[in-house]
């Protein structure tokens, strides 16, 4: 036997904006973070607002200032290089999924300063070595690597600061 469920907020469909709407809440979405041309876009056909229209307003969104993919890219590398502790394949791979130009991505891998990123990898690679509870040197190594990998660091500077470490 089952029980009527209580009415649930977030099951009703979305309310579809008109343009005017849209135009002051797609403002309200920019400014309150950065945001990529992708997300904008995809907001404006969850509220039902496609083609022609939805283009016109990301054009004006940047024409305004409120979008802007350089300074997206800029925030979002050093947001995932300094909290998530991501390397820059990752970050790089991320930007790519937004569909962020590479002229942007490169712009906003200037953000990480080559010392500070050595650091962190060091810091990533001793936390995972001390973490480790595998014996045998090889497989340690193994998982250290596999972990920093996935991370987003590149595979010469992981055996480089692995060499330094063990």
């Amino acid at each position: 036997m089952s029980f009527p469920r209580k009415d649930n907020p977030y099951d009703q469909p979305k309310k579809y904006w008109s343009l005017s709407e849209a135009k002051v809440r797609i403002a309200a979405y920019c400014a309150y973070q950065e945001r990529c041309q992708l997300e904008v876009r995809n907001k404006l056909h969850e509220r039902g607002i496609y083609g022609d229209n939805a283009e016109d307003l990301i054009a004006e969104m940047i024409s305004e200032g409120f979008l802007n993919e350089e300074r997206f890219a800029q925030a979002f590398v050093r947001g995932k290089f300094k909290l998530k502790k991501w390397g820059k394949n990752k970050i790089h791979q991320a930007l790519k999924m937004k569909q962020v130009s590479p002229y942007c991505i490169k712009s906003g891998m200037k953000e990480i300063e080559p010392e500070e990123y050595w650091e962190i990898l060091k810091n990533q690679a001793e936390k995972k070595l001390q973490n480790t509870k595998e014996q045998d040197d090889y497989k340690r190594r193994y998982k250290v690597t596999q972990f920093l990998m996935a991370k987003g660091f590149e595979h010469d500077l992981v055996q480089s600061v692995l060499d330094e470490l063990i």
